[in-house]
């Protein structure tokens, strides 16, 4: 905004609210994404802002709203690409709404107890959990602070929640494998039994043998590989499901990082992709469209912000009406890796 020497000096949100035509306090309901703001109203206000390049100052609003402007985020392993696009989903929305992100790692059992410790006694001003459920003594301390909390890829009868069916993804992963006319179907995993409470591995599991026990086909102990969550490690246990005597003929993997490691097994062993190999991922993440790998397909983007806008309305004192328990659509997305067995 440009004084009468020239020199262009920031805008206030009075300046907003005058050139929009309401009052202050309707302005910061817009920046806050309130919705008992009408739509008509959002958009002046919004045509101000843009107009006047109007930046909130996050000291200020802190200051005048007894808050500080900070949410904390829990999540497992920032590398897994899954976590990477529910994070930047998330961390999107709380930009727009003028909200710092703190980051709480959890990459071993230790850091998890620490980081749970850390934002019952920290500041922020609500905490998006992903992955990691809390056990007991967390979710008792953590409900005790009285911290706006809410758990994305995680449920809980007690807090607002954003979650995907893994039981019927494996379904759906494997009942594509069976109309292509694959009996013989191997799966390859996380270790159910884990140090971090992770169960979306062993349900996707589960839906696979449920969708083989309904097409009558018996899965072998052999064709099911567990291990730790990995490429390499994935690649390790599908060379296992393919020096079998007898291998499958396609395999489903529980992610679309350990789907890279099957191919990279296939390619090593000299099996060939779809032709006597097909391969099924899941989440479908960024490199997945770029590989040709076909998947099931969960919105890791819109599940963070999505989970970002529920703890938004918390932590600005606008809960929803009831309890949110939202389960979001699974895809399946059908590309290259997959193809009729061999005759």
């Amino acid at each position: 905004m440009a004084t009468g020497r020239g020199v262009r000096r920031l805008a206030t949100i009075s300046d907003v609210a005058s050139m929009a035509g309401v009052g202050e306090a309707t302005v910061s309901r817009v920046l806050n994404g309130s919705t008992l703001v009408r739509e008509a109203t959002r958009q002046r206000v919004q045509a101000a802002i843009d107009e006047l390049d109007y930046r909130p100052s996050p000291i200020a609003r802190s200051l005048s709203g007894g808050r500080a402007m900070t949410l904390g985020v829990i999540a497992p392993f920032f590398v897994r690409p899954s976590s990477v696009e529910r994070l930047q989903g998330a961390e999107a929305r709380f930009t727009d709404a003028g909200y710092d992100t703190v980051l709480y790692n959890v990459s071993t059992p230790d850091q998890r107890r620490e980081q749970f410790a850390n934002v019952a006694r920290g500041r922020a001003d609500g905490i998006l959990v992903i992955s990691v459920p809390p056990l007991r003594r967390e979710m008792e301390r953590l409900l005790g602070s009285r911290i706006p909390m809410v758990l994305l890829d995680l449920r809980h009868p007690g807090l607002p929640h954003v979650y995907t069916d893994d039981v019927e993804g494996g379904r759906l992963a494997t009942g594509h494998l069976l109309e292509l006319g694959h009996r013989r179907i191997g799966f390859v995993g996380d270790f159910g039994d884990n140090a971090y409470g992770f169960t979306s591995s062993a349900h996707r599991c589960a839906g696979f043998k449920e969708a083989m026990r309904r097409a009558a086909l018996e899965v072998p102990t052999a064709y099911v590989k567990e291990g730790e969550h990995s490429r390499s490690v994935a690649m390790e246990l599908a060379s296992e499901l393919l020096g079998l005597a007898e291998p499958p003929t396609a395999i489903f993997a529980a992610s679309d990082t350990q789907a890279f490691g099957v191919l990279e097994a296939a390619v090593r062993a000299g099996v060939e992709v779809p032709g006597r190999l097909s391969v099924i991922g899941f989440d479908d993440i960024e490199m997945a469209a770029y590989t040709g790998l076909t998947t099931v397909r969960q919105p890791l983007r819109y599940s963070g912000a999505r989970g970002a806008r529920l703890l938004l309305d918390l932590a600005e004192g606008t809960p929803p009406a009831q309890q949110v328990s939202e389960k979001l659509q699974l895809d399946l997305i059908v590309r290259r890796t997959t193809a009729s067995p061999p005759n």
